[in-house]
């Protein structure tokens, strides 16, 4: 059994691939990034000589992005952070950074559930679009007074097609997937 709570391991072979040894395969660089976006923490050892190389391993992923034209470091910041290289700023900056990237953490989760607080369930709208559909017309004729409706007859009922109501609610689902992404 996997926990994940624990950093995922990797090996470092002498032919350099690396073994993930809870599913015994062999991955990538692409492969490792994958799962730190999905908030697992890695742990890449040296097989041979047990030296921890996740340092190492993370930053050639973020150099790879970046020469693939990813570009989150504006190069005033790479700079900045090849100057803080020298003794003196060296004790500041990684407390800097990791506090840094706590509060944009925070600053996400926060905004994430106030969005989600304000914006409905898309099935709770969507889920009886006869009640929904029902009630807008009721606002609607109320709004106009059903204005060039004859006497005796009530407004035209729009009645949508099952298809234009799946491309609704995919629609919904990909805006509500980019949200959560954010």
């Amino acid at each position: 059994m996997t926990d994940p709570s624990k950093p995922l391991l990797i090996k470092r072979y002498a032919s350099r691939r690396l073994y993930n040894t809870e599913t015994s395969d062999y991955v990538t660089l692409d492969d490792i990034a994958v799962f730190i976006r999905t908030g697992r923490d890695v742990q890449i050892v040296d097989l041979k000589s047990g030296d921890d190389l996740t340092r190492q391993y993370l930053l050639q992923i973020i150099t790879e992005h970046e020469s693939r034209g990813e570009n989150v470091l504006p190069i005033n910041v790479l700079t900045d952070l090849v100057r803080s290289y020298s003794e003196q700023a060296q004790s500041i900056v990684p407390d800097f950074l990791s506090q840094s990237f706590d509060l944009l953490k925070e600053q996400q989760a926060g905004f994430m559930e106030s969005i989600q607080n304000v914006m409905p369930d898309p099935s709770s709208v969507f889920g009886n679009l006869d009640e929904w559909q029902k009630k807008q017309t009721e606002f609607l004729g109320a709004m106009m007074g059903n204005w060039g409706a004859k006497p005796a007859e009530k407004p035209a009922k729009n009645d949508p097609s099952s298809e234009d109501l799946e491309a609704i609610k995919a629609q919904l689902a990909e805006l509500q997937s980019k949200l959560s992404n954010l």
